[in-house]
């Protein structure tokens, strides 16, 4: 499940100490990809693009992942 959050590296850092794992799904956006780099596109070319791949966080999302599971990163997500 993927949110977005300004202080990214920090919510990260915290969910980790509570053993919550995340993870960062195209930590570089795709046109900045050297697979695309064919294209031409540079950094600033997509700038909404590049602040919100700087900010997503995916956390755990699973069938097997229990009520209680969910609960517990809410409550670690809360301030």
């Amino acid at each position: 499940y993927v949110i977005r959050a300004k202080n990214r590296e920090e919510l990260q850092k915290h969910l980790t100490e509570k053993k919550i794992g995340t993870g960062l799904h195209y930590p570089l956006p795709l046109h900045l990809q050297k697979a695309y780099a064919n294209l031409g596109y540079k950094e600033g070319d997509f700038p909404i693009t590049e602040k919100v791949a700087s900010e997503i966080l995916s956390l755990p999302m699973y069938p097997g992942l229990t009520e209680s599971q969910q609960e517990y990163v809410v409550q670690c997500l809360k301030p």
